[in-house]
């Protein structure tokens, strides 16, 4: 039985470091889709040679973006990549196979994080995201920056398609995406109303260093673990405290 055909599908801004890997990774699929948002680099070029369908149209928010690229995809499955994220062989193999007459509406695939100098220890615990779905049965939600597809039907989880995230080369980069990360989500946040600030700058942190360390055993990455989860600690906290000081800032105003 021949396997449901697939689209690959990435949206791109000078990307041209990553894009490569990326798109050869995926090679196996029936369409590769590029949706660019004003690339200067090399982006293009690297798209065009491997044959991908390639698309034009300025940013305008992380999941709009994300779902007009899987609107133009050719096929009703689609495989959603950042550009910085590759495929593991096995993890094509392991897509290609569940293809075959897919009897759930998505699959999770496990990703594996770079930690600055080197890469996430397998004995480390790995986060799942859903990126192989039928885009009939779902769409992106609403987050304002880590936007992530969601689907009207049962998910399963494909342990062995391992895909590897190439986003954090050094802590220089990690810190940015930190601090840009935090401010993206701040009218969000105060639009819940968060209670207990000061409780959560104070507590939170710790906790998720604590389970980040020990518990997803962060310390198999050695100081490279260690400085992850500190900086994702410092994440957490850097989320609270810019909500406090934009709270501050508008009842001043007032």
């Amino acid at each position: 039985m021949a396997r449901e055909p697939l689209s690959v599908v990435v949206t791109t801004c000078n990307n041209a470091a990553t894009l490569a890997r990326c798109l050869a990774s995926a090679a196996f699929a029936d369409d590769l889709v590029v949706l660019d948002s004003g690339s200067t680099d090399a982006t293009l070029e690297i798209a065009a040679k491997y044959k991908a369908r390639i698309f034009h149209e300025p940013f305008r928010d992380y999941a709009t973006q994300k779902q007009s690229a899987i609107d133009k995809a050719a096929h009703a499955w689609v495989l959603l990549l950042d550009a910085d994220e590759a495929l593991t062989p096995a993890a094509a193999a392991a897509i290609e196979t569940a293809l075959h007459a897919p009897v759930c509406a998505g699959f999770r695939l496990p990703r594996r994080e770079q930690m600055f100098w080197t890469f996430q220890h397998r004995g480390s615990w790995t986060n799942t995201h859903l990126r192989l779905f039928d885009r009939r049965r779902g769409r992106m939600n609403a987050a304002p920056v880590h936007a992530a597809p969601e689907v009207d039907g049962p998910v399963r989880t494909l342990r062995r398609a391992v895909f590897l995230h190439y986003g954090e080369p050094d802590i220089h980069t990690k810190v940015a995406k930190i601090n840009a990360y935090s401010s993206g989500l701040v009218e969000a946040k105060l639009r819940r109303g968060p209670r207990c600030l000061g409780a959560r700058m104070l507590l939170y942190p710790p906790l998720f260093f604590l389970r980040q360390y020990l518990l997803k055993r962060y310390f198999l990455n050695g100081w490279a673990g260690f400085i992850s989860a500190a900086t994702g600690a410092f994440y957490v906290f850097l989320k609270y405290a810019k909500v406090y000081e934009a709270r501050r800032a508008r009842r001043a105003a007032r």
